[in-house]
């Protein structure tokens, strides 16, 4: 280890990778597993102490479908995830379900633990991205910051699965975030209340908005806008939410997470209180178990590659020669603030705004969705690939994030072997090699 200076800071360098992976989610544990079984030596950096993202730190109290309706479509290590997870909610669902299943998010931790330790991942927690070194159109050099202090790690093909694309961003590779007037989709802190009554919550309770709509004086619950209101049994007498929103937060933002970690904290309280009244024979004794330790954020920067994704292709169920994975969750566009009144009153239902699949229909993610324009080693994986803005609210879940991920990580390995140049991977061998480790591909 060496250190130099830099404008006055002592910079350590921490050496070199093969492939380095910033961000800790989803996307960004299969990529770096992927790397790493594909012989790589790999680094993954994550801000927080624990792999998973929004599915463990987040809270999320289930998988969105993993499924086109007939099959699994997100195999390969999102279906290893995915399976191994289901064993930390027993008490649930059965095992051959593929929708909405519960996340025990303790549990998950561990699954993501053990993934990338069998695969020789080093990971390094509490380890924050903090700037980034090109030549030209390389980077060469990633800052981190950490108890350590300020270091430098290098590699030969660096993955951006900062879910903002932060690297890609501070790299030079072009973004847009947002509708034509900067609008995202709100936040959501997500919370678990317990002890529950789960045996009423199953079969006697109606939790949806309208339970609590009807149930309370919601004059005096001010901070419940739109009565977002999605929760599971995620443990015994243990209730997860994914609930209330949080609008114009950005989350690239570190003053407007901040603000928004507090006000989530109150809109949980709030909802606790709400629906004690509401629903008394399962909540009236539940208290404020947890509320997560990460916000968690829809949309922001989506980094333009070389090919966007738009909603035609969506609508068309579209294909494409270099496609890495299949996608069929729906264009799930959360209410913005102007929509509020529509979803109390029943006129709007965001799940079913765009166009819905049929049983067996997907669309393909093309690879060059994952290569930012400008930068020549770098690849992306998560919520913010190419696409347009319906299309991001789609491909932003966890179950694609698996997919894209995995293939990322493949293809990082493959492009070691071309001086790091992520457009000189041959698509049809990724594609061929996806396959053989298990990728829904048809």
């Amino acid at each position: 280890m060496s250190t130099s200076a830099s404008g006055g800071w002592t910079v350590k360098a921490l050496g070199k990778w093969d492939v380095v992976v910033a961000g800790g989610g989803p996307a960004g544990c299969t990529a770096a597993t992927a790397a790493a079984q594909e012989g790589k030596r790999v680094l993954l950096l994550e801000a927080m102490g624990a792999l998973g993202g929004m599915g463990t730190l987040g809270l999320i109290p289930s998988w969105c479908p993993f499924s086109d309706g007939k099959q699994i479509i997100y195999r390969g290590l999102a279906e290893k995830v995915f399976t191994a997870s289901k064993k930390g909610c027993p008490h649930v669902h059965p095992p051959d379900d593929l929708s909405w299943v519960p996340i025990n998010p303790e549990y998950l931790k561990r699954v993501y633990d053990s993934l990338l330790e069998e695969a020789g991942v080093e990971v390094l927690f509490f380890t924050m991205a903090a700037g980034v070194k090109l030549d030209g159109e390389r980077m060469t050099e990633l800052l981190i910051a950490n108890k350590g202090g300020l270091a430098g790690v290098q590699a030969d093909v660096f993955v951006d699965c900062t879910g903002d694309g932060d690297l890609c961003a501070w790299g030079g590779a072009p973004w847009e975030k947002g509708d034509v007037n900067g609008e995202m989709q709100p936040a959501t802190l997500c919370f678990s209340l317990a002890p529950v009554n789960t045996y009423h919550y199953q079969h006697g309770s109606d939790t949806s908005r309208n339970a609590v709509k009807d149930g309370v004086d919601l004059s005096r619950y001010t901070r419940l806008g739109d009565l977002h209101l999605c929760n599971r049994i995620t443990g015994p007498d243990t209730v997860g939410f994914n609930a209330g929103h949080l609008w114009k937060i950005d989350g690239t933002d570190p003053r407007s997470l901040s603000s928004a970690m507090r006000e989530g904290r109150r809109i949980a309280a709030e909802y606790r209180d709400a629906l004690a009244e509401a629903l008394p024979k399962s909540f009236g004794g539940a208290h404020l178990a947890a509320t997560a330790p990460l916000m968690g954020i829809r949309e922001t920067r989506r980094i333009m590659g070389d090919y966007l994704l738009t909603i035609k292709d969506y609508l068309a169920r579209k294909s494409f020669a270099d496609e890495i994975c299949r996608n069929a969750y729906p264009m799930d566009m959360h209410t913005a603030r102007n929509e509020i009144s529509a979803v109390l009153d029943n006129k709007l239902n965001i799940m079913t705004r765009f166009e819905s699949y049929k049983p067996g229909e997907s669309h393909g993610i093309p690879y060059r969705c994952l290569v930012p324009r400008k930068l020549r080693n770098v690849l992306v994986a998560g919520r913010c690939i190419s696409t347009d803005r319906p299309v991001q609210a789609s491909t932003r879940v966890m179950p694609v994030a698996l997919a894209m991920g995995e293939a990322a990580g493949v293809a990082a390995a493959h492009a070691c072997a071309k001086q790091g140049e992520t457009r000189a991977v041959d698509t049809g061998a990724l594609r061929d090699r996806l396959r053989q480790r298990g990728a829904y591909l048809p």
